[in-house]
This record gives structure tokens, sequence and C-alpha cells, in this order.
């Protein structure tokens, strides 16, 4: 495979072919960066969490310690975030804060999201003091301030021009009113997955 060709075609070249440690070696050579090499990241380690034993090892732990070296530091979490999403875990404490389930409720209640939430997407532990998965409660955050957003995007798009020939009706301030709630709900979301993140 050319060295000229874009990482992402070369990655999912050797995917193709079932020759994923040369996938690796591609990626141990290329630069990384945002955009195209995260993407050849995301695309290999989903390979991966469809191994089994040494073979997911021989792909999984190259990834890893490329992961661990990096210097951009929001890359690097970013690329983790991406290998949980999909079902492969890269950081061992190294990259994301760790978190008890105290530290989670307490953000939680500081910027106004609802624990019940999390807990039904994720096993949360039943000891407050024992730590939470950072990873997965922070994409479980990103996800509900997504649909929130989506949501409040679609009743937006709802309400008529006030100026138009329906005018404003008492029924497009109550759905105004949802937007805003469920834009509130997406930022309370986001600030409790950057908090996570960051903390």
């Amino acid at each position: 495979m050319s060295t000229l060709a874009r990482v992402t075609d070369s990655v999912e070249h050797y995917q193709q072919r079932f020759e994923l440690p040369r996938a690796v070696r591609v990626i141990r050579a290329r630069a990384p960066e945002r955009f195209r090499w995260r993407t050849a990241v995301s695309n290999l380690t989903g390979s991966a969490s469809g191994l089994l034993g040494r073979e997911r090892m021989r792909v999984e732990e190259p990834i890893r310690e490329v992961v661990l070296d990096l210097s951009d530091r929001p890359l690097q979490r970013e690329v983790v975030l991406d290998a949980r999403r999909r079902g492969v875990d890269l950081d061992r404490g190294e990259v994301l804060p760790v978190h008890t389930g105290l530290d989670l409720r307490r953000l939680v209640y500081l910027v106004g999201t609802d624990l019940s939430l999390i807990d039904r997407h994720i096993r949360l532990p039943a000891d407050v003091e024992a730590p939470i998965d950072t990873a997965a409660v922070a994409l479980v955050g990103r996800a509900l301030a997504t649909a929130h957003r989506r949501r409040a995007q679609r009743f937006w798009l709802e309400i008529p021009d006030p100026d138009g020939p329906d005018g404003a009706r008492p029924e497009h301030r109550v759905i105004a009113e949802r937007a805003e709630e469920d834009t509130k709900n997406a930022e309370r979301w986001a600030a409790l997955s950057k908090a996570l993140l960051e903390g």
C-alpha cells in the first residue's frame, strides 16, 4: 500500500484483507491528527473488539501504546473514548481521571442532571467509594446531550414565523418553552461530561 494513500484508506485496505497487524503499523507510522488518523484508529479498534484472546491482544496492545505516547492530550482522550464506544478499553487509569460514585453524585448535583438516567444505561457501583467507568459515564452524558439538542432543534422547527400568516399562537409558546428546556438539559449533560473528562 502506498505511503501516499490516506491513512483511513490504508487501514481499511488491510482490514478488508484481515491483515490487522499491518494496519497497526500504518497507524504507528502516520503522524497523529484529529481527523483521518483518529478515524482510522477508531475503525481499527472496532475490528479489535470482534477478536478474542491473543489475536485481540496483538491489535489492541500496540494501539494502546501509540495512544499512551500521544502528546496531544485532547486527541488522546478522544481516541480513548472512541475505542470505549467500540467496546475496547485502551485506558487503565493513565488517560482519563479516576472518579468515584461519590464524585459523580457531586457533579450530577452541581450541573443539575439526573443520576437515574445514567443508571439506566450503565451499571454504577453500589459502593459510592468505588471507582466508576469514567469513559462510559462521559459517553452517556454526551449521548444524552445530543438527544436533548436534537429534540430542541425539532421543537424550534415546529414554531412558525411569528410575523408570518399564522402569527404567534399560545401553543407556540409552549413548544418554545419545551425547546428551551431541552437546550438547557443538553448544556447540563455536556457540562457533566466535560467535568468528568477534565476533572
